[in-house]
């Protein structure tokens, strides 16, 4: 039989289990590590985004007579529908 058919050594083995193992103890940590961090800036706030509430109220209640919110046609994408009644009007 030639050295490759054996069976391997089991202090290599050993040593192969062992380096899987750590790495994958490093990945779980900088998991844990990258979602403590993830989590910690989304429940910091600047303290400018607690007025932007108050601000959206104001938008909110500026855009009561405005026209229907249309989207596609604010970004040219699709004609406004006030657009095609001045066209039928005609």
């Amino acid at each position: 039989m030639s050295d490759q058919m054996k069976s391997p050594d089991p202090h290599q083995a050993m040593q192969r289990v062992k380096v899987g193992m750590i790495g994958l103890a490093a990945v779980v940590l900088l998991i844990a590590l990258a979602s403590t961090i993830l989590a910690s800036l989304s429940r910091d706030q600047p303290a400018g985004v607690a007025a932007q509430p108050d601000i959206a109220a104001n938008v909110a209640a500026g855009n009561e007579t405005a026209l229907p919110n249309e989207p596609l046609a604010e970004l040219g994408i699709s004609p406004s529908v006030n657009a095609q009644v001045a066209v039928d009007d005609r």
